[in-house]
């Protein structure tokens, strides 16, 4: 790897902001004095909620939202703060919609990225062990729904605790720091042009365990970045620094950037629209791993 490349991914890696002390101090607390403590309820409120408790045979959450002292939104968050579970209000200031598994981490669109997750980790995760390699995300066409998958999946996957590193690398219309509201002046094009010597993997403030590295300035070129050695080299350096990296990809419409990316990584996932994505494509797709070093996973219908 290019020294100026290597000194970039050192930097990026080796500077983390540290998580918050007040969460690791709220989980240790009871589902009652969370919520106390986030809606600064008054003694007279608590003692009112505690009578709802015993006259009705609810629990202290349930007491409270009936009273209408708190939302059921402030429930989930005490939920999520007493069993370490990154969670984010859907109106929470800089929290983008799109991430179903922070803002409804108890929805249909959120159980179905868990299951994924769960199939991942039985099928890839344990053999990478042994054969490190990095998730490439492809599709066939934009609008499919591969930047809110990959984004998605990175979230379950920090919420089981493991370093996970989200790369944008779809250098044709790149969308993760859209979706997690991040600097997009720094990041991969820098990196591979060996432009950007300062920390580009940003640290989400919301799930502690997830990082991303964002596409940063554009490039003319995006082909020639990922297929020169240094985007192999740097995988694999951050595959030694993280439990899990998902690489977000362009659609194959746009050219071979897809192939190339997902042949760096070592294993790929297609990613097709219910009703939308057309077989053809979807099928010259597939075809592209026949030939390919990357290991085909599968292909996940996406349905929203």
């Amino acid at each position: 790897m290019p020294r100026r490349v290597m000194s970039s991914v050192q930097a990026a890696v080796s500077q983390e902001p540290a998580a918050a002390a007040a969460a690791s101090e709220l989980k240790d607390q009871s589902i009652g004095a969370i919520i106390s403590a986030t809606r600064n309820l008054s003694a007279e409120q608590v003692e009112k909620i505690l009578e709802q408790q015993r006259t009705h045979g609810q629990r202290f959450g349930e007491a409270a939202v009936s009273l209408g002292f708190v939302s059921t939104d402030d429930v989930l968050f005490a939920l999520a703060q007493q069993f370490h579970y990154p969670y984010a209000p859907v109106d929470q200031d800089r929290v983008n919609p799109e991430l179903v598994t922070l803002t409804k981490p108890f929805s249909a669109q959120a159980e179905a990225f868990r299951a994924t997750r769960s199939q991942l980790m039985m099928r890839f995760y344990d053999e990478q062990k042994q054969h490190q390699q990095a998730l490439a995300v492809v599709s066939p066409e934009s609008g499919d729904g591969k930047s809110f998958f990959c984004a998605n999946l990175a979230v379950t996957l920090a919420q089981l605790g493991g370093r996970t590193l989200l790369i944008d690398a779809d250098m044709r219309k790149p969308r993760q720091h859209e979706l997690f509201n991040l600097e997009n002046r720094e990041g991969l094009s820098g990196v591979l042009s060996g432009r950007t010597m300062g920390q580009v993997i940003q640290q989400i403030a919301n799930v502690p365990s997830l990082f991303v590295l964002p596409v940063g300035i554009t490039p003319p070129n995006p082909l020639e970045l990922v297929e020169r050695p240094s985007f192999g080299l740097l995988v694999r350096e951050l595959l030694s620094k993280f439990d899990h990296v998902i690489v977000d990809t362009p659609a194959a419409r746009y050219g071979a950037d897809c192939a190339v990316v997902a042949a760096r990584c070592g294993a790929a996932l297609v990613i097709a629209r219910k009703d939308e994505s057309r077989i053809a494509a979807l099928h010259d797709l597939v075809a592209t791993f026949d030939q390919s070093p990357a290991k085909l996973l599968g292909v996940i219908m996406n349905e929203y």
